[in-house]
C-alpha cells in the first residue's frame, strides 16, 4: 500500500472531541498518537505484505494504519464498542469501506474465543499496543492458548516488559518471567517515551518481543503442576526455596531440591528454567 495519512495528537484529539470520548483509565487508554512510533513499531515487528496480525487495543487506529501501510491483513480486537466505531470510521476513510484487509472486532482478549478469531490462518503475528493493566494475562494466554499466534510485538509499561524478558537473578524475575522462556524467547527491542500518547501516562514504555519456540526447551512430567510450582517458590521470594515450597511439597521440600541439584538455602529468582524442570520432575517422583 501507499503511504497512508497517519494520525497525530491533534488529530487524536480531534476525534476524542468530535466522538465526546473521555479515555477510560480502568482501560488504560493512551492512544498512540506518533506517526514515527507507530511506523518504527510495524518495522521492528517485521510485518510483511499479506501477513495476518492480530492487534489488540487499537484504539483510535494509530498503529493499526501503520501495519496496513506495510500490506498487512489486519484483526482488531478493541474492548471498547464506542471506540470501535469511531476506529471503523478511520480506517474507512483511509483503505474503504469495502476493503478486507482490515476487520474491526469487539471482544475482550482475555476472554475471546482464540481459536475463531485466527481461524482464518495457521500463522499470525501479534503486533498491538497493550492496555498497561491487562499486557500480563493476554501475553500469557496468547502463548498458552493460541499456538498459532507465532510472532509476538506488544508494547507496555517498562516494568512489565522488563519482567516478561527477565533472566534469572534480577528483581524483574518471576514466575511470568519463567511461564514466557518456556514458550518463548524474549527480548527488550526499543523503549517507548510518554510523550507519544495522548493523553500522556505517567510511566515509560517500552517493546517487547517473543518469537514462539516451536517446542518448550525443557521436559516437565505435567505443565500445570510445573507452574504451580514456580508460582509457589515465588509467592514468597524473600524465603529461602526449602520454606518457600513447603506449602506445596511439605516435609519433602528439602529432599526434592537436593534430587534437583538445588540447594535448599538458594532463592527463587537464582533459578533458570532447566533448574525449575529439574524440580518438577524431582517432585512427580517423589510424590
Amino acid at each position: 500500500m501507499p503511504a497512508m495519512e497517519m494520525l497525530t495528537p491533534g488529530s487524536v484529539r480531534a476525534l476524542l472531541t468530535e466522538s465526546g470520548i473521555r479515555p477510560k483509565k480502568s482501560l488504560g487508554q493512551h492512544f498512540l498518537a506518533d506517526p514515527n512510533s507507530a511506523r518504527r513499531v510495524a518495522t521492528l515487528a517485521e510485518v510483511q505484505s499479506g501477513d495476518h496480525v492480530l492487534e489488540i487495543g487499537p484504539g483510535l487506529g494509530s498503529l493499526t494504519l501503520a501495519l496496513l501501510e506495510r500490506g498487512a491483513r489486519v484483526r482488531a480486537l478493541e474492548l471498547d464498542a464506542t471506540l470501535a466505531r469511531v476506529l471503523q470510521t478511520v480506517l474507512d476513510a483511509a483503505v474503504g469501506r469495502d476493503s478486507d484487509a482490515v476487520d474491526v472486532r469487539v471482544g475482550d482478549a482475555c476472554t475471546v474465543d482464540l481459536s475463531e478469531l485466527l481461524a482464518e490462518s495457521p500463522e499470525w503475528s501479534c503486533v498491538s499496543n497493550l492496555p498497561y493493566n491487562v499486557a500480563v494475562p493476554v501475553v500469557v494466554r496468547l502463548l498458552e492458548e493460541a499456538p498459532a499466534v507465532t510472532r509476538i510485538v506488544v508494547m507496555v509499561q517498562r516494568e512489565v516488559g522488563e519482567r516478561l524478558a527477565a533472566r534469572p537473578g534480577g528483581k524483574e524475575y518471576g514466575a511470568v518471567s519463567v511461564k514466557v522462556a518456556y514458550y518463548a524467547e524474549a527480548s527488550l527491542i526499543g523503549s517507548v517515551p510518554p510523550t507519544v500518547f495522548v493523553p500522556r501516562p505517567n510511566v515509560e514504555s517500552i517493546l517487547v518481543r517473543l518469537r514462539r519456540r516451536t517446542a518448550p526447551p525443557v521436559s516437565v512430567p505435567s505443565e500445570p503442576e510445573f507452574f504451580a510450582l514456580v508460582r509457589g517458590g515465588f509467592a514468597q521470594r524473600r524465603k529461602m526455596l526449602r520454606s518457600a515450597l513447603r506449602p506445596l511439597l511439605g516435609e519433602r521440600a528439602t529432599e526434592v531440591l537436593e534430587c534437583a541439584g538445588v540447594a535448599p538455602t538458594a532463592r527463587a529468582e537464582s533459578l533458570g528454567l532447566e533448574e525449575w524442570a529439574a524440580l518438577a520432575r524431582c517432585a512427580a517422583v517423589a510424590a
